[in-house]
Order: structure tokens, then C-alpha cells, then sequence
């Protein structure tokens, strides 16, 4: 059974969560790494970097306001490192990217399960508390789905001898994943989003071949992670909107994933706990809007239009005609506007500048009170 509708978030105008890192941050983060500033230091540097990011979303005129994810280097990464259990590994499973003009990288595989997973501490749970403390907004904070850990590699990154019954895997996730939403609702957090990006990639054939090869089974798969993503989001108290954000790829301006959501629609769309859903449909990468006709009555969309990793601005017309046609699919009342993506899903960031960062944050704002209304 679905939870019960709620009002905004998200908002008309909204967006992604990840912000580009001013270079005081980054130099702070490399001297707290090698060991020439301490701890606190460090957060202090965070904290003046946050307010900054603040202040931006604000003079954008954004409702939901997140921390740009400054006090983390990867989305992923830092997150679920800090549960027990869970690792950084140096095996190799290279994924790669790429880019508009023939450019390429490459991520490796940087996390497996070593033994029992446990929260033994809260991991965002003082970072929200600073970021509502800066904001007379909606405090928004975005954690990383677990799903991606074993999408790359299947049951040969969870160490059967920790976890003979890959289910008991599962359960410890969503009960770590459940603590953690407990301590950040005691904190006042209304607007929570999980950041899924397996849903998206794996409508990549070569990324389903690649599962295949890991003895995954990508359609059975993808059923399982929309039950664990969901189980996850039913831990959330009625008042916390639960955002899922997917998408194909986000590193220094790359991508790595294609094909159009028709493959995994019928179960991802229909999640029943989840309120929102923030869709990746910037490039012809993301296909068509006809796979929206699977989203359930209950849900939002927040259609990712603006690019995150161009630099060039997008048409206003041209915006307001993708929603107009998105809206044969989903009414306009359930659609709302953002980025495809964050700005800097790792703390290298995108190839675009600050000022285009703000006014691709302007114009989402801007193209969501001409479509919606000043009260968007």
C-alpha cells in the first residue's frame, strides 16, 4: 500500500542535489587528506562553503535547499563506507565514460562487502542538522540508493561468508538504511532523496550484458532493487517526501549509460513508496517520454531537462514545449522542472563554470513560474 499524498516538496522548481566545489573547499579537503589541517578544520572550511551554496539556491529562488554535497568526494562512496561492513576494494571492474566530443574515462570498482553490515553511527545526520540550521527553506538532503554495490559484480562483491543467504544481505541494508532515516526525521528532515542510479544504466544493453556476465539477471534484477529501494523508502515517517533521482551517468561532463526507460518502467514507476521520482531526459540518451505512461497516479515527476554537464543554456521555448509533451503522459499538476542531474557528482565536478551553474539554476526557476505560476 502507498503512503499517503502529501504536498511540496518537490517543488515546481527544483533540483538535483550536488553543487560545483569552490576551490577553497577542494584545497581544504587535499590538506586535511595529507594531514596538514585537522578534523575540525576541515568542517569549519565545509561549513562556510555550505552557507555559500546556500545563499546561491536561495538567490536562485529555489525552495529546496541541499549542501551541495560539499562534505563528500564521491555521491556513493563516503555514504555507504560508513556503514560496517562495506569497503573500499582495488579489484578491478572498470565502467566507462563518456563524452560529447570523443573524450573518455573510466571508473573502477571501489566498494565490496567484507562482513556483516551494521550502522554503528549516524553518517548525515549532523550535516542535515547544519544545513537546516542555514536555511529558512526546505532542508533537502540526497543519499546514495545501495543498489549500484552489487550491480558491479554481483554475489563476487558480498563475501558469501558473511552472507551465505543473500537476503539476509538485503535485510541488514534497508534495517542500516531505516536507522539512519529515523535519526534524520528526529532531526527535522522532511524532503529525503535517493540517488538510484542502476534503474537508468540499466537500460544500456551493454550495461545488462556486463550483469549478465556477473551471472546477474538484469530483468530480475531490476525488480529486486525496486523492491529494496522501496522497502528502504517505507522506513520514512508520512511527512518525509521520499524522492528517487536516476540517471545515466554524471562524471566531469560524461555519461555512461543510454537507452530509453521502457525496459524497466513497469516496475520502477510504480514503486509504491516513493513520492517522486526525478528523471534523467536532457538528450536523446534518455529516449522518449512515452515510458511515463507506467508512473502511478500517486507519484511526482521531476523532469530533468537542463543540462548539468553543457554549458550552453537551454531554449525557454523549447523547455516549455518537452513539458507540454510530457504532460500527455503525466498531468502537468504531477510534473515538475530540474537539472538532469547534480552539478558535481564527485567533488571534480562538471566541465561548466559557477555562473553557468547559477543560471542554469535561474532558468529552471524562471521557466517553472511561467509554466506553473508565481508560486512555483
Amino acid at each position: 500500500m502507498a503512503r499517503p499524498r502529501k504536498s511540496p516538496p518537490p517543488f515546481r522548481a527544483d533540483h538535483v542535489g550536488s553543487l560545483l566545489r569552490p576551490p577553497a573547499l577542494l584545497e581544504a579537503r587535499r590538506r586535511a587528506e595529507q594531514g596538514e589541517i585537522t578534523a575540525a578544520e576541515l568542517t569549519a572550511a565545509e561549513d562556510a562553503a555550505i552557507r555559500e551554496a546556500v545563499a546561491l539556491q536561495e538567490r536562485a529562488g529555489l525552495g529546496a535547499i541541499t549542501d551541495g554535497e560539499f562534505r563528500r568526494g564521491h555521491f556513493l562512496v563516503d555514504f555507504l563506507t560508513s556503514l560496517d561492513g562495506i569497503a573500499r576494494t582495488d579489484a578491478s571492474y572498470a565502467v566507462a565514460f563518456k563524452g560529447e566530443h570523443g573524450e573518455t574515462s573510466e571508473t573502477r570498482s571501489m566498494l565490496a562487502v567484507t562482513g556483516k553490515i551494521r550502522r554503528a553511527r549516524p553518517a548525515s545526520v549532523a550535516g542535515f542538522a547544519f544545513l537546516k540550521s542555514a536555511t529558512s527553506r526546505t532542508p533537502k538532503l540526497c543519499i546514495p540508493s545501495p543498489t549500484y554495490l552489487h550491480m558491479r559484480g554481483g554475489r563476487r562483491v558480498v563475501s558469501e561468508r558473511a552472507y551465505p543467504d543473500i537476503e539476509e544481505f538485503w535485510s541488514d541494508l534497508v534495517r542500516a538504511y531505516h536507522a539512519e532515516i529515523a535519526d534524520l526525521a528526529a532531526a527535522g528532515c522532511t524532503y529525503l532523496q535517493l540517488d538510484e542510479i542502476v534503474y537508468a544504466t540499466m537500460c544500456d544493453e551493454a550495461i545488462r550484458a556486463r550483469m549478465r556476465a556477473d551471472a546477474i539477471d538484469p530483468d530480475e534484477a531490476v525488480r529486486k532493487y525496486a523492491e529494496v529501494v522501496s522497502a528502504i523508502a517505507a522506513g520514512a515517517p508520512e511527512n518525509m517526501t521520499v524522492a528517487v533521482h536516476t540517471c545515466r551517468g554524471n562524471h566531469r561532463s560524461m555519461w555512461m549509460a543510454q537507452g530509453g526507460y521502457e525496459r524497466v518502467a513497469g516496475v520502477v514507476f510504480a514503486q509504491p513508496h516513493v513520492d517522486a521520482l526525478f528523471l534523467e531526459f536532457d538528450t536523446d540518451r534518455a529516449g522518449g517520454f512515452e515510458p511515463l505512461r507506467f508512473v502511478a497516479a500517486d507519484k511526482t515527476v521531476v523532469l530533468g531537462l537542463v543540462s548539468s554537464k553543457r554549458p550552453e543554456l537551454e531554449s525557454k521555448d523549447l523547455l516549455k514545449r518537452r513539458i507540454d509533451e510530457a504532460a500527455k503522459y503525466v498531468p502537468l499538476e504531477r510534473l515538475c522542472l530540474s537539472p538532469q542531474c547534480g552539478f558535481a557528482s564527485t567533488e571534480l565536478g562538471n566541465r561548466i563554470t559557477p555562473e553557468i551553474q547559477r543560471r542554469k539554476l535561474e532558468l529552471v526557476v524562471e521557466v517553472a513560474q511561467e509554466v506553473w505560476g508565481r508560486a512555483a
